[in-house]
């Protein structure tokens, strides 16, 4: 033994290659028994495929680094999903408390008898909130917990690669490799399992009778990653046709949401930008529609976001084809597509029916300027929707995917801009119109918040009114009374509320009759006082007392003088004549008081797409957001 002993000093065996037998030297390895060979153990393993020890150990530590490296690279995407429903939780933090604010002030204006349903309500609110918070605040604790088992088994192992293989190491690698084999197939919740969404619907008409059931806290359990969408619209639709999509909202195990109310918003664009807009329908049972029309052919994009979260499939390409390419019996066609003639651009007389209409349009080919390409800078936007137009000499403009609002002078000048994304009062989330009230404080209509804002003429916030009444306010107008009318796209409705908040009256309903509306989207007022609203699908401009009256109605669905294919912007001249943008025609129409087609504004110069607001400067020119061209333009207009 001294002599063996001495010998191993002398030569300075490696003890790495030593195996069970006494200080004999290995230099092969077992791979059916992972273990160390040496010459006496090979009649043992006679038909066990072996290879060299030093191969076989750089093998071992060529799958220990493979593996380490595929669990590290899990660890960017738990922590995206950590962020993601932390964002998720204080915002649904926000909303507990903006709601607890809501329910508060709303019942501090009535009776003492209203304390027990208050007391009622905000028990179910947080009954409600604590449900999605033990959701939310599980799923992080597991995400927690799982980013810390990556992290110290990751630890462990490069610790351990760190130090020299040998045959001592090779049980604790085998220990680590198979927990890094269970890390990596192991089920991490890194979708979002609930949603922010806490609502507050407060309905204080005929109070007296409905006190015990007054106020409900509205939310629904639907995810984005489980909800999906189906129908034709998806792929393919006509060229100024309307094409619909089936939204179905499910929760965070699969199963089907059966309410409504949850915050849904679609876009089809093109990879310059978005372009068109459409209207979701909520048919309160967890499905929802989007009905939209495209005005030209080509190949779009069509994205369908649950709480601001693609759902499942979104984006979705969509092919838009002339009507003559699709068979007669899938359409009916109706008048010349948008797509074959050049957009904006004057007719031709034979267009006109008689060569003496051509005398009828006396505003020529009048751009002054043009400000704005697509980008989130200042001067840029993304969606442009709402315009207004200031006495001071200003024009706003409603960047809707931007989250604010630019303001520049008359001249086209950049001079500010505010807005926060957000679900909080005080923040914009999808600003869809803007109006200047007399008083000078700039008020926005937020089509997902459900309200209208109220700002300084520096931006800063003042109010909020129509919350738990407003499904989605669109335009947005100020009549002679100081008085702030809404247009509510998604309740075919119009509110008029006194600028406290108090809602005066309202009018409309769904559908194609002289006082219902199908998607309207803006309003202006005349020197009548009386509201002029542009119904989108129903191709015609609507002008109302403000009882709810109709006085007036003019238009239909076409490309002639006079129709529309879905009008949107309007104002109101000095003289009373009505200016409407004609959105899926891309041109500008003015007609007089009484709805008689006067003129259109000349774009053939740098033609519009998809113009949506418009107003009159203080300086008597036509301002309009061209929104598929990621611009507003200034027009001469002769009055």
């Amino acid at each position: 033994i001294r002599e063996i002993t001495e010998l191993y000093i002398s030569q300075r065996i490696d003890s790495s290659l030593l195996c069970c037998h006494f200080f004999s030297v290995a230099d092969l390895y077992c791979s059916a028994c992972e273990c160390a060979l040496c010459e006496d153990c090979l009649p043992a393993h006679e038909d066990h495929p072996k290879v060299a020890l030093s191969q076989a150990l750089e093998q071992h530590r060529s799958r220990l680094q493979e593996r380490l490296g595929a669990v590290q690279n899990r660890l960017p995407q738990i922590s995206d999903a950590l962020s993601l429903v932390s964002e998720i939780l204080q915002q649904l933090n926000n909303q507990r408390a903006s709601i607890e604010e809501d329910i508060q002030s709303s019942f501090e204006d009535l009776h003492k008898q209203l304390d027990v349903r208050k007391s009622v309500l905000l028990m179910e609110l947080e009954v409600t909130y604590g449900l999605k918070q033990k959701v939310l605040q599980a799923q992080i604790d597991n995400l927690t917990r799982g980013d810390g088992d990556i992290t110290a088994t990751c630890t462990q192992t490069e610790e351990a690669l760190a130090e020299e293989a040998s045959v001592a190491t090779l049980e604790v690698e085998h220990e680590l490799e198979e927990r890094l084999k269970e890390l990596a197939i192991l089920r991490m919740p890194c979708q979002p399992e609930e949603n922010d969404q806490l609502d507050l619907v407060m309905e204080t008409d005929g109070l007296r009778k409905s006190i015990h059931n007054l106020g409900t806290i509205v939310t629904t359990s639907a995810v984005a990653s489980q909800s999906e969408a189906m129908g034709t619209g998806l792929e393919q639709c006509i060229v100024g046709h309307p094409a619909s999509v089936t939204i179905v909202t499910r929760d965070k195990s699969g199963g089907a949401c059966k309410t409504g109310n949850a915050i849904l918003s679609a876009e089809v664009f093109t990879p310059d930008g978005s372009i068109v807009d459409g209207e979701i329908l909520d048919h309160k049972n967890g499905t929802y529609e989007f009905v939209y029309t495209v005005p030209k052919e080509g190949n779009f994009s069509l994205a369908l976001r649950l709480y601001d979260q693609h759902i499942k499939g979104s984006p979705f390409k969509l092919t838009v084809t002339k009507a003559s390419e699709v068979s007669p019996s899938t359409t009916t066609r109706r008048g010349k597509s948008p797509g074959q003639k050049k957009k904006g651009s004057k007719r031709a007389s034979s267009a006109l029916g008689t060569p003496r209409r051509k005398t009828q349009n006396p505003i020529e080919d009048d751009l002054i300027f043009k400000i704005g390409t697509k980008g989130r800078n200042k001067g840029e936007f993304t969606n442009l929707q709402g315009v207004a137009a200031s006495s001071s000499g200003r024009i706003l403009i409603a960047d809707s995917n931007n989250q604010c609002v630019q303001i520049f002078s008359n001249e086209g000048e950049f001079k500010s801009r505010f807005g926060v994304r957000g679900r909080s009062p005080g923040q914009l989330q999808r600003p869809t119109g803007v109006a200047v009230h007399p008083s000078g404080d700039i008020i926005i209509a937020d089509y997902d918040n459900k309200w209208v804002s109220i700002f300084t003429c520096e931006g800063k916030f003042k109010a909020k009114l129509g919350s738990g009444r407003l499904m989605g306010p669109k335009g947005v107008s100020v009549d002679q009374n100081g008085h702030v009318i809404v247009v509510d796209n998604k309740a075919c409705t119009v509110f008029i509320f006194q600028l406290t908040g108090k809602l005066i009256a309202k009018f409309g309903s769904r559908g194609n009759g002289d006082k219902q509306f199908a998607g309207p989207h803006f309003a202006a007022v005349n020197k009548n006082n009386e509201i002029i609203v542009t119904d989108f699908h129903n191709h015609s401009v609507k002008v109302f007392t403000t009882e709810g009256e109709l006085v007036l109605k003019f238009g239909s669905n076409g490309e002639g003088n006079g129709q529309f294919n879905a009008p949107t912007g309007v104002a109101v001249d000095v003289n009373g004549n009505i200016i409407v943008a004609d959105w899926g025609n891309s041109r500008i129409q003015v007609f007089d008081g009484s709805g008689s087609f006067l003129s259109y504004i000349n774009t053939s110069a740098d033609p519009l797409y998809g113009p949506q607001g418009l107003a009159l400067t203080s300086d008597g020119h036509v301002v309009v957001a061209d929104s598929g061209n990621h611009c507003f333009k200034v027009y001469r207009y002769l009055q």
